[in-house]
This record gives C-alpha cells, sequence and structure tokens, in this order.
C-alpha cells in the first residue's frame, strides 16, 4: 500500500509540471494589470502546490485564470482602484484668477448648492466648491480623496482659485463664475502654483520652488492657499490701477517741467482723487488684507501655512510699495487742487477787480453828468 500512495504521488508530480511547461510554450503570457510592477518575480510552481489529497482538485486550463496583479480594497471589502491623475508631475495644480471686481456669492451658491463645501468659519466673502467631472452636470457624490478631485473657491471681491483642474477646463469653471459676476476686466489676470501631498512628511508643511508641500491637504488647507494667492492675483491688478495714476501724473509733471503750467480741468482730478480712494478702500475691505482667518487662529498648521504663503508671496511688503504709491498721488493730488484753487481764486480777484472797475466807471459818468446839468 505504501509503495502505490509513493508512485501515485510521484505521477502527479510530474503530470503537472508538463502542464506547466506546455502554458508558457503554447499560451500568450498573462495580461498585467496596469497598477502592477513592471518586473515581478518568476514564480516557482514546482514548489506552490497545495497539500496533497485524495480528492480530485480542478486545475485552471489557461494561464490567464491567474491574477498577477495587486489590488486594494476597502474595508467594505470594495475594489479601490489608485488615482492617477496628475501622477506625472506629482502636484496639483493650482491657478488663480482676477476677472471681475465684484461677485455675487450667494445666487452661485444657490445655483451650485450640491456642489458647496459647508463654511468652517464666519466669513461671508468666498464659497468654495467641490466636484467630480463633468463639474456643474454631474450629481455623483464626492468621495474624501482631495488630491483626486477638483475645487473651486471663489471670493466675492472678483478672484476665482482652482485646484486640481487642467488647462482645458478652466473656461467652463470661470464660465460658471462670469454668470454672477459684475464689472469684468477687459484683461484678464493669472497666477500659476502647485502643491504637493506626502503623508509621510515629517513636518506639516514644507516650502519649495513655486509649491509648498503638505503632509494632509483638506478643505482647510484648500480655503487657506486660495485666501493668500486670491489676494494676491487681485493686489496686481490694484496695483496695476494705482501705476496707471502714477503714470499718468508723472506725464503732468513732465509737462509741467517743460512749460510751466498744465491743462487738466477739475473734473478729472476729482475722477483721479476717486479711483484712488477707491483702491485703497477695496484693497482693505473688500480683499481683507489685514483680516485674520479663523481657520489659521484655530489650528497651528493653517497658521503656519499662511504665514509662510503671505511671505512667499510678500503680501505686506507688496501693500507697502502699493501704500507709497497712493501717497505719491495724493501728494500729487493735493498740490494739483492747489493750483486749480487758486486759479479759481485768480480768477474770482479778476473778476470782483472787473466789477469794481465798471463800478468806478458808472461812478464816474454819473458825476460827469450831475456836473454838466448843474453847469447847464
Amino acid at each position: 500500500m505504501g509503495r502505490w500512495r509513493a508512485s501515485l504521488i510521484v505521477a502527479r508530480i510530474v503530470s503537472a509540471s508538463k502542464s506547466i511547461n506546455n502554458l508558457n510554450i503554447n499560451h500568450n503570457p498573462p495580461l498585467r494589470s496596469p497598477y502592477s510592477p513592471l518586473i515581478s518575480e518568476r514564480r516557482n510552481y514546482f514548489l506552490n502546490f497545495r497539500s496533497f489529497s485524495a480528492l480530485p482538485s480542478v486545475f485552471p486550463r489557461d494561464a490567464e485564470e491567474f491574477d498577477y496583479g495587486t489590488h486594494d480594497f476597502n474595508r467594505n471589502g470594495v475594489l479601490e482602484e489608485p488615482c492617477l491623475e496628475n501622477e506625472e508631475a506629482g502636484k496639483i495644480p493650482v491657478k488663480a484668477f482676477f476677472l471681475c471686481t465684484s461677485v455675487d456669492l450667494k445666487s452661485m451658491q444657490a445655483e451650485n448648492s450640491r456642489y458647496v463645501i459647508p463654511q468652517t468659519s464666519r466669513s461671508s466673502n468666498s464659497i468654495a466648491l467641490r466636484f467630480r467631472r463633468p463639474p456643474w452636470q454631474t450629481g455623483v457624490e464626492v468621495k474624501e480623496n482631495t488630491s483626486c478631485y477638483q475645487y473651486m473657491v471663489v471670493y466675492q471681491y472678483g478672484s476665482a482659485v482652482l485646484f486640481n483642474v487642467e488647462d482645458h477646463e478652466v473656461d467652463l469653471y470661470l464660465q460658471a463664475v462670469r454668470q454672477h459676476a459684475t464689472g469684468l476686466l477687459t484683461e484678464m489676470r493669472k497666477d500659476d502654483y502647485a502643491i504637493k501631498e506626502k503623508p509621510l512628511l515629517v513636518e506639516d508643511m514644507q516650502g519649495g520652488p513655486d509649491y509648498i508641500v503638505l503632509k494632509n491637504l483638506d478643505t482647510d488647507s484648500i480655503r487657506i492657499i486660495g485666501s493668500v494667492l486670491g489676494q494676491s492675483i487681485a493686489l496686481d491688478y490694484f496695483v496695476s490701477q494705482v501705476d496707471g495714476m502714477v503714470e499718468e501724473f508723472a506725464d503732468i509733471n513732465r509737462g509741467m517741467e517743460k512749460t510751466g503750467t498744465f491743462t487738466m480741468n477739475r473734473k478729472k482730478l476729482f475722477q483721479l482723487v476717486g479711483k484712488a480712494n477707491s483702491n485703497i478702500a477695496d484693497v482693505i475691505l473688500k480683499v481683507g488684507l489685514f483680516e485674520r482667518s479663523e481657520i489659521a487662529w484655530r489650528d497651528a498648521k493653517y497658521a503656519q501655512i499662511l504665514d509662510y504663503l503671505r511671505e512667499e508671496y510678500e503680501i505686506t511688503q507688496r501693500f507697502g510699495n502699493l501704500n507709497f504709491k497712493l501717497k505719491f498721488v495724493e501728494h500729487n493730488i493735493h498740490f494739483l487742487q492747489e493750483v486749480l484753487q487758486n486759479r479759481k481764486s485768480d480768477l474770482l480777484e479778476w473778476v470782483i477787480i472787473v466789477l469794481l472797475s465798471i463800478e468806478n466807471v458808472i461812478s464816474l459818468c454819473e458825476i460827469v453828468r450831475d456836473s454838466i446839468g448843474t453847469s447847464v
């Protein structure tokens, strides 16, 4: 009986070895999962038999029945495919735009309510939206996987910051903002940035050239980054407006240097005064350049991100330069106002002189007439 068992075992081993050799020769190699390693170890099937049994076992007829890929399953046993978006660069692109001077956030929130992320602070000058592709028609529920989804943060003063949006998709998002915007600019301003997410990072964040590395990218991080980029791109617009006024006053001063006078009327000067005052008011009040962030106030890691980005974009220094230019404009406005006021005073003085002269002439005529009548 023992010899019969040994001979049966040897016969099964030889039969199995022949079957495997035939598979390697006659069949195409197994299909590889796109997520499996490019180089895998060669399997030794001779040493990987299951335990022998007297019962017959089913052996696969085709090599494709073997599963060579590696798969990840969640807690519910559902297969999860890894997100390959932006895998080549390893970065999440961030694009900031300044396209108008005001956005009606209430109407935009009502129209896109299913995409709106609930506020985590009392700030009311922005809304954050999160969606899958296509952004405005799909009703698919968004999963909590930040790097695989698209975000847009819109600010009341006219900035829109897009996260994880490709260049060919930008117009779709900006068109949704334009529908609720007023004061559209003829030339839209744009700035690019990027985010890297590294869960194994020791610190909460780390800076890099034109990008920031975060240990965990969540919606609060998106709001913090969006606020700084939105303020920065808006500040660029206001600086350009003030630069235009500085250049205009420089031309006036050069003309005064050559001719000794200037031809600006009072209405034009008042328009420049209103433009300068509205720019500084928009920067401080609407953009909220010096308002504290409640998100950064609650958590130190967000405060670290905020301080780093404000320093990276030189927000304080750029506002200082803007303020200096506005003071130059203000000084020139005061000077020209005094000149116009002196002109007006001179004109009134000449009018008074003319009126007095006319009165003297009339009085002299009356005296001559009376003297002639008396002599007659």
